[in-house]
């Protein structure tokens, strides 16, 4: 099944998800833990009867759940085609359905709370370096290249972050190669930005905002704020 664009993504009105990386996150509010688990049955039924699942994690007071399909198609600018792991129209179709169970069950969305941490490695040689970090990260070397046409390292599991490989160019060896990229919803990036620099942070980097704002701590560590503008609901 062919991945969807940002366009797409925003046009289907999902008001309880937002697309982070390379899913759909949502966040519903529960009143306790029996509340919750009530929750995910009736979206593990649901599930069964799409067959397709999301993840789910439920904890004090929310449930988290992530859609993404493992069998999307993606086309290079050569025709290619490449199965990743992206956003396609059943993990649309199953989030409307979950958006009615929540409904029925009078939970509230939290969409501004969802958020998505991955890792950044600048090296000219990703494809060396790639096998160690898949091996130290999640045990397997199958992680690397999985659900993606490049070298990033991504765990089935989704135990540990996913790991993404850019470009070093010429720069000094002593630079900062690491950095971690922060997914937000769209509307509470400007926050997440204004409270980092009031906590001693210093943008360095908006060139390319919304989609990446680049903040450095104290120490010149630096982070990146990411927004997938493409994908925003429309209002």
């Amino acid at each position: 099944m062919d991945m969807l664009t940002g366009a797409q993504i925003a046009a289907a009105g999902l008001a309880d998800w937002r697309k982070l990386a390379q899913g759909l996150h949502a966040r519903y509010l529960v009143h306790g833990f029996g509340a919750g688990a009530r929750f995910i049955t009736a979206v593990g039924e649901a599930g069964d009867a799409a067959g397709h699942h999301p993840h789910v994690s439920l904890g004090p007071g929310y449930v988290d759940l992530k859609l993404i399909s493992e069998d999307a198609v993606y086309r290079d600018d050569a025709g290619i085609e490449h199965v990743v792991e992206w956003v396609t129209a059943k993990d649309v179709g199953l989030a409307r359905t979950i958006a009615r169970i929540a409904a029925d069950h009078a939970l509230a969305a939290d969409p501004a709370s969802v958020s998505v941490v991955e890792l950044g490695l600048d090296t000219a040689h990703s494809a060396t370096i790639a096998p160690v970090w898949a091996a130290l990260l999640t045990g397997h070397a199958s992680s690397q290249g999985h659900g993606s046409p490049s070298d990033e390292v991504r765990d089935a599991t989704g135990r540990v972050p996913n790991l993404w490989f850019g470009e070093a160019g010429d720069r000094d060896p002593a630079d900062q190669r690491f950095h971690v990229e922060v997914y937000v919803a769209p509307e509470v990036a400007e926050t997440r930005i204004d409270a980092a620099v009031a906590a001693g942070g210093t943008v360095v980097d908006d060139s390319k905002a919304p989609w990446l704002t680049v903040i450095a701590d104290q120490d010149g560590n630096r982070g990146v704020v990411c927004v997938d503008a493409s994908a925003a609901p429309k209002e």
